[in-house]
């Protein structure tokens, strides 16, 4: 049996990511990831922010202490980088038991899940990442794993085919999703506790950087963390890649101690601006500007003017623009606002938007 906490990971592949950019929310290297994890909170008390998730987890985990059984299955489901890995592991961590990671297209065959399933010991925590990325038949098979605790297996085919079925032991699945609408309805409703992750306040962030500074053992002021914290995207993830590279650059030009001038400069190096735009957010809205007059412009015709892929303006690029209200949603397609002409420094008139 494996001591507690033990973590395992099914999947040693990360995802590749093409993109270079400082302020994406997806883990860009090993690396980072290796880093991530050191920074990464160790209990409900030390992870900051998302209240509204804190104080009934943390209800459900110690009545499920006291009845000593596993906590219900969880759903999180939230943009890339606001923490749902993290809470997947301090629950796990809080109950006292072992967390098997892995991920939604690791997933490839039954028995990959099955191999997974009947080694759970009793309390352990799955966490399966990018569950809507599960095929439809792995889906199926975890139908009665989280709800009658039993794996059903087809043996031999056609008219002499029958089923098995093989208990499992009482264990908590945590799935984490950026798409909640590509998640079947089935396999939604079989999740006790669904959970929303909320973009940060830049107070939390600023706590967030301040507390993994004295991880890495920088020192770092208060307008320097706040700065950073106001680029950040409102994300943890963005923060923590954004406060080591200025670390970096005190480093490399000066002390080593961040202050807000050095923030400043390293951050203008970066091309990050204080609304925590890079090149391309920029070149999207001058885009949308420029070439098409504010909009409206069909999404298709500006993937191929920025040459970027259609999705990966939806999903990476365009959440945020939008939460900025640099950018809005039309039947016609999207617009800039006057918000992002006076970001870009750019005339904007009544007529612009008509």
């Amino acid at each position: 049996m494996d001591s507690p906490l033990t973590i395992h990971y099914y999947d040693d592949e990360k995802q590749d990511i093409s993109e270079s950019r400082l302020v994406t929310p997806e883990i860009a290297e090993k690396e980072e990831a290796e880093i991530e994890i050191t920074l990464r909170p160790q209990t409900l008390g030390d992870f900051v922010g998302q209240q509204h998730i804190k104080d009934p987890l943390s209800i459900s985990i110690q009545a499920a202490k006291q009845r000593n059984e596993p906590i219900e299955h969880v759903l999180l489901y939230g943009n890339p980088g606001l923490g749902k890995t993290t809470l997947a592991h301090i629950i796990a961590r809080e109950m006292g038991n072992n967390i098997k990671v892995t991920s939604g297209p690791a997933l490839e065959r039954v028995g990959d899940l099955a191999a997974i399933l009947t080694n759970l010991q009793t309390g352990d925590v799955l966490f399966i990442d990018e569950i809507h990325r599960l095929n439809k038949t792995i889906e199926e098979v975890l139908y009665s794993a989280m709800e009658d605790y039993a794996l059903d297996i087809i043996i031999g085919k056609g008219p002499a085919a029958r089923t098995l079925r093989m208990p499992l032991e009482k264990f908590t699945l945590i799935g984490a999703t950026t798409k909640l609408n590509l998640l079947s309805s089935p396999l939604r409703d079989r999740f006790g506790h669904v959970f929303h992750l909320n973009y940060y306040e830049h107070g939390d962030i600023e706590h967030i950087i301040n507390r993994n500074a004295k991880i890495l053992e920088v020192e770092i002021d208060a307008g320097a963390a706040l700065m950073i914290a106001e680029r950040s995207r409102r994300t943890p993830r963005v923060a923590n890649r954004l406060l080591k590279r200025v670390r970096d650059y005190a480093e490399v030009k000066h002390n080593g101690i961040i202050s807000k001038d050095i923030s400043d400069s390293a951050l203008s190096m970066l091309n990050i601006d204080k609304h925590g735009l890079d090149e391309i957010d920029r070149k999207i809205l001058s885009h949308i500007i420029d070439a098409f007059d504010g909009g409206p412009v069909g999404l298709n015709t500006l993937a191929a003017a920025v040459a970027e892929e259609m999705e990966t303006i939806e999903t990476i690029y365009e959440p945020y623009l939008l939460q900025m209200g640099m950018i809005e949603r039309t039947p016609r397609g999207r617009k800039a606002t006057k918000k992002a002409y006076e970001h870009l420094g750019k005339k904007w008139t009544e007529q612009t938007l008509l």
